[in-house]
């Protein structure tokens, strides 16, 4: 039976990858004391499943694909955020990074002399507790064909997906972190004006002041409602309709007068509010301030529905495929705001598979460029280090011309969720057999000074960063797992921190730690290999 199983599967090889996958994903379900594996459980099914039928394994480029949606779908979102990083804290993240992806790859130095392997194989575990496969090429090149590390990283990489998870739950638990809470909603408020000092003010007036934390939408004078002018001047009676958090909308009306729910909202005959969903790929990655929508009729944007998020708009603010606007105009114009923005749900969706294409191309190819490196030879960025690395300078520009590179919340949700799952399920399926092999041998050893090595990084990731900087837990978690590389434990690291704030620490070291650790591979063999 388990012989027509096995020659079911291996002749299969689709049956078995996503049989990995639905099975993976109710291992990771499975919770023993508020810890679960989540994604990850998709590489031990892997496992389990390549050690039972080796020949069912998927060709080595399912993952690679997998692997390149995941970091382009980062890349992509995180571009802004991640150069803006570089210039500030970014700095001090990333040296903390720095000294823990060294501390590791001392460990596993020393460790293997202790043990007594090879340094190529030393290396390979330092490789596999990190989950590089740039790193683990740089060895392979360095060591001229030798195959020690990749037999080190075969053995070392399961525990350098599950060990980050486990050290930043337990960190999780000895450090007890208060997590920020979600920002708050935003909410719709009409202020009528009581204070008699305010008459005579202008819009303009009241905006660093009693208006400062909220955004207005429209203005009641002379029992008609218009749009605000910076210039209009405001008299007691008048009516505000704003936009903002509880705590923005409580604090204007203490400083104006009273809420007068309905005073607006009752009187639809001369603006009314239409919520679109942006499609139109003319106005996606433009600046709000540079888009001048209210030249051809008057238009004020509420608010933004990006995800689960509501956003209140600036000059800076620029749309993206899928959002909601709530816009305020002449009801008249009505479809003419539809049309201005798009308004087709399938682009929460829908992507520009002309801007996919060519940035992953730009990619791979700045991933084969070798980079010199003095004295040592050179090194590239690799499969995963340059479509990561492109997909950040694709995001941080937002359009070139008519091509935008910005994708759909929702469609960039579910790409790289995809690809993680892929990559994970056919890592997993081709390290089952040597995996059990090398441990089932002498590789027990070797799979030890993974776990530690991989420790060591995650503790020093959370000492430096929690004793020294003190920095919130979210980043911590961010920091951590861009320095321990594995896609999986940023997902665990998003739970854990119940958002998506260690996305952007991710994105921020992934990048420079992956150079870090080909250079120093690389610089380490050539020097005593």
């Amino acid at each position: 039976m388990l012989q027509l199983f096995r020659h079911t599967l291996e002749s299969t090889p689709i049956l078995a990858l996503f049989l990995v996958i639905g099975a993976g994903y109710a291992l990771g379900r499975i919770s023993v004391f508020g810890f679960s594996l989540g994604v990850g459980g998709v590489l031990f099914a892997g496992l389990a499943l390549g050690a039972f039928a080796p020949g069912a394994v998927p060709p080595p480029m399912v993952g690679s694909i997998g692997l390149l949606l995941f970091l382009y779908g980062i890349g992509v979102q995180y571009g802004v955020q991640f150069f803006a990083g570089l210039r500030g804290a970014g700095q001090k993240h990333n040296l903390i990074a720095f000294a823990a992806v060294m501390g590791g790859l001392a460990v596993s130095v020393w460790g293997g002399q202790w043990i007594d392997i090879s340094l190529r194989m030393a290396s390979g575990v330092f490789a596999g507790a990190m989950t590089s496969t740039a790193a683990l090429q740089a060895a392979l090149e360095a060591s001229h064909g030798n195959g020690d590390a990749a037999v080190g990283y075969a053995v070392a990489y399961p525990f350098g997906v599950v060990g980050p998870m486990l050290g930043l739950y337990l960190a999780g638990r000895i450090l007890k972190p208060v997590l920020t809470p979600p920002p708050a909603p935003i909410v719709v408020s009409e202020i009528t004006i009581d204070e008699a000092k305010l008459a005579g003010a202008a819009l303009s007036e009241l905006a660093d002041g009693p208006l400062a934390g909220v955004q207005v939408i429209g203005v009641r004078q002379g029992h008609q409602n218009r749009l605000p002018d910076p210039g209009l001047v405001l008299g007691v009676g008048d009516a505000l309709m704003v936009s903002g958090t509880v705590a923005g909308v409580e604090a204007a009306r203490t400083a104006l007068g009273h809420l007068d729910p309905g005073r607006l909202m009752k009187d639809r005959s001369a603006f009314d509010g239409t919520e679109v969903f942006v499609s139109d790929a003319e106005i996606v990655g433009v600046p709000l301030g540079e888009l001048n929508l209210a030249k051809d009729f008057p238009l004020q944007i509420a608010f933004i529905r990006r995800g689960d998020a509501m956003i209140l708009p600036h000059p800076f603010l620029t749309l993206e495929f899928g959002d909601r606007v709530m816009a305020i105009a002449p009801a008249k114009h009505a479809a003419d705001v539809r049309k201005m923005f798009g308004n087709s749900i399938t682009a929460t969706a829908e992507f520009s598979y002309v801007s996919l294409g060519m940035g992953m191309v730009l990619g791979v190819l700045l991933g084969l460029v070798p980079i010199p490196l003095p004295w040592i030879g050179s090194f590239s960025l690799g499969l995963a280090g340059g479509p990561l690395v492109m997909a950040l300078i694709l995001g941080r520009l937002g359009r070139v011309g008519k091509i935008s590179w910005r994708l759909p919340l929702s469609a960039n949700l579910v790409m790289r969720n995809y690809g993680l799952t892929i990559f994970l399920a056919s890592v997993g399926m081709a390290s089952g057999l040597p995996f059990v092999q090398q441990v089932g041998a002498d590789g027990l050893p070797m799979l030890v000074l993974g776990a530690v090595t991989v420790l060591v990084v995650v503790a020093l990731v959370v000492i430096l960063g929690k004793i020294y900087l003190r920095l919130p837990f979210p980043e911590l978690l961010g920091i951590a797992a861009g320095a321990t590389g594995n896609p999986a434990v940023l997902v665990f690291a998003n739970r854990l921190a119940k958002s998506d704030r260690p996305n952007l620490g991710y994105a921020m070291i992934f990048p420079s730690m992956t150079i870090v650790k080909i250079v120093a591979v690389q610089v380490l063999l050539h020097l005593y290999g």
